[in-house]
């Protein structure tokens, strides 16, 4: 007696979130049920960001409880002039756990703080030291501020290489070019799925495809057709699904190509643990 032929499933695409925030109030309730929809999407693993170094306790405690689950740490531009100054050996002894993967988000914010641009460069310099100092990568934000980033970004690799992630990339044609003359890695986020965005995507198609990797900023700027609502690690998929055919690939090739980017700059954000 012949088995009965089981139907095809489809193949999940195997993508990363490279940059989320579980800790923040709209997604520290439902961390289980985040993770769940997120490998049922493809979404295997993903970086937490801690932009408040008194938060990297806890923010470390949900990496240390998921498998999929990698973390970051540093002081977001934005809250810089309300938090302690930073120190380079802080952020040194955060790099000593294993599931640390990154330095930041860092960076500078003219748009609603350039009152504090000084002490926004300030930090964003120490950052960058200890990015140099422990190999890992830079992961910057910045807004309203491209002459300026580009300069000090510059400044610093001149002083000693280092690897660095342009996250949630929306600046100007510049900068990302001189992003990527200095070897950084941009970041797409939902914001190129949204249908204003063809700059944008223009940048994207224009850039090595090597230097690309995805990431959701949840609970922010969630991708069609979820824009409003508040965004989660799962639904980096559909921002795969939109921008793929802007390069001419499948789904399923386009993830394995920023994944593969992301293991790159990444590289101790291992596979997680297989599923018992």
């Amino acid at each position: 007696m012949t088995s009965p032929t089981l139907p095809d499933l489809p193949r999940l695409p195997d993508l990363v979130d490279s940059h989320c925030h579980l800790d923040f109030p709209d997604l520290v309730e439902e961390t289980a049920e985040i993770i769940t929809r997120a490998r049922a999407a493809g979404v295997n693993r993903m970086v937490t960001i801690c932009t408040r170094l008194k938060n990297e306790p806890k923010v470390r405690a949900m990496a240390e409880a998921h498998p999929e689950v990698f973390y970051a740490a540093g002081i977001h531009p934005m809250s810089a002039h309300e938090e302690p100054p930073v120190t380079v050996d802080q952020l040194v002894a955060f790099a000593r756990h294993p599931r640390f993967v990154g330095i930041g988000e860092t960076g500078l914010d003219y748009h609603y703080t350039a009152e504090t641009k000084a002490i926004q460069q300030t930090s964003l310099r120490l950052h960058i030291v200890a990015a140099q100092e422990t190999g890992l990568p830079l992961i910057i934000h910045t807004r309203d501020a491209d002459e300026d980033m580009e300069a000090i970004l510059s400044e610093g690799m001149k002083q000693k290489p280092y690897t660095c992630v342009m996250h949630c990339f929306s600046s100007g044609p510049r900068l990302a070019e001189a992003a990527l003359e200095m070897g950084f890695t941009l970041s797409i986020s939902g914001i190129a799925a949204f249908p204003k965005s063809q700059a944008l995507r223009d940048i994207f198609a224009k850039a090595p495809l090597d230097r690309l990797i995805l990431e959701t900023d949840s609970p922010y700027l969630a991708p069609p057709p979820f824009r409003g609502k508040r965004n989660e690690p799962s639904y980096v998929a559909h921002t795969a699904r939109a921008l793929a055919p802007l390069f001419g690939l499948s789904l399923e090739d386009f993830a394995a190509r920023t994944t593969a980017n992301f293991d790159r700059v990444f590289p101790r954000a291992t596979q997680p643990a297989k599923a018992a």
